[in-house]
């Protein structure tokens, strides 16, 4: 694990100590996920050999890359997982995923105002948007 990933970690795992804010972050991120790639899919960005590239494929490699920089095993292991979801979202109508999106961030937000009493990471530090599915994957695989 790199020093940086080690710090995102770190500064991210400060701000989600309390048991209700962990569960409803398990809960709420994957949800998040998947319903923004659904959502993501809604918009086409050019097609590739047959194959319909939209707006979800483009945050998975973005995302991808930047997990690359951060460690090569979380990095196969997101991409595993991301792309289930992101396979799934492209069957979910986008007016079942928009509600589920909302609801998965009113579960970020439970999380963070009614068991931790603070603010998300993210407001410090936008790339904990980026680190938060990460370091749920880590805890879920014993790698944090």
């Amino acid at each position: 694990m790199s020093t940086a990933l080690k710090s995102h970690f770190a500064d991210y795992a400060a701000f989600h100590r309390t048991p209700g804010n962990q569960v409803c972050h398990y809960l709420g991120i994957p949800l998040i996920v998947l319903t923004l790639f659904a959502l993501l899919s809604q918009v086409h960005v050019a097609t590739v050999g047959g194959f319909a590239v939209t707006l979800a494929e483009v945050l998975f490699v973005l995302a991808s890359l930047y997990y690359l920089t951060l460690d090569a095993t979380l990095a196969a292991l997101m991409l595993a997982a991301s792309g289930a979801l992101l396979v799934a979202g492209r069957f979910i109508p986008w007016t079942v995923a928009l509600p589920l999106f909302i609801l998965g961030w009113i579960l970020q937000f439970v999380g963070h105002y009614v068991y931790e009493k603070r603010s998300p990471a993210f407001y410090r530090n936008l790339a904990h948007l980026l680190v938060g599915p990460l370091w749920i994957l880590a805890k879920a695989t014993g790698r944090a």
